[in-house]
């Protein structure tokens, strides 16, 4: 089996963008693609981008779209609520169970209602990138849009059906597990043993 490359790129507000690649094939995906775009670009050099995956619709996570699609040709993709509450378009939009292929690998598809009403985590064998779901230590900051009882919902319903070892990449700061969130992270305490 192939290898899986991640490289994060720290964006503008404090973003992370993920460039994941396939290495035997050089086929990619770009997570959550900020601004500046250039940054992106540069680091997806070389790459065939298959697809441009935004977790949610706020700008810093999407600023940069057009711009990657226009340098790299991926085709963009990410949830329906969230274009329609940000009016945001994409050549595609995604619904939980969706996989998409690149390389030798596939994206499954989650959707993660709370955060924003289309907040979406990517898949990739045992990395989840969940934008602002869940992050280190948290979860992402509140918003007009942010609906926190369904961002809880959908982090005990479906973020915790993922094995204890995957690695979280969130929407800001470091990485993490799921594991270690679990043993950590406040969102957790006083909630005992996991199922």
């Amino acid at each position: 089996m192939s290898k899986l490359a991640i490289v994060k790129v720290k964006l503008e507000r404090e973003v992370n963008c993920y460039v994941v690649s396939c290495a035997s094939t050089k086929e990619a995906v770009i997570i959550d693609p900020g601004q500046p775009a250039e940054k992106i670009t540069h680091q997806a050099a070389g790459l065939k981008v298959k697809f441009i995956l935004a977790t949610h619709c706020h700008p810093g996570h999407v600023g940069g779209k057009d711009d990657v699609k226009a340098v790299t040709g991926g085709e963009t993709a990410l949830h329906y609520a969230d274009a329609k509450q940000f009016l945001r378009s994409a050549d595609r939009y995604l619904i939980d169970g969706d996989e998409l292929e690149f390389g030798e690998f596939k994206v499954s598809v989650i959707h993660m209602p709370g955060h924003t009403p289309g907040s979406l985590c990517f898949v990739v064998a045992n990395h989840a990138f969940v934008g602002d779901t869940i992050l280190a230590g948290g979860i992402g900051k509140q918003t007009p849009e942010t609906d926190l009882r369904r961002q809880m919902m959908s982090i005990g319903t479906k973020l915790l059906r993922l094995p204890p070892q995957t690695a979280l990449y969130p929407g800001h700061g470091p990485a993490t597990s799921l594991e270690r969130e679990l043993a950590q992270n406040p969102i957790f305490r006083g909630a005992g043993a996991r199922a």
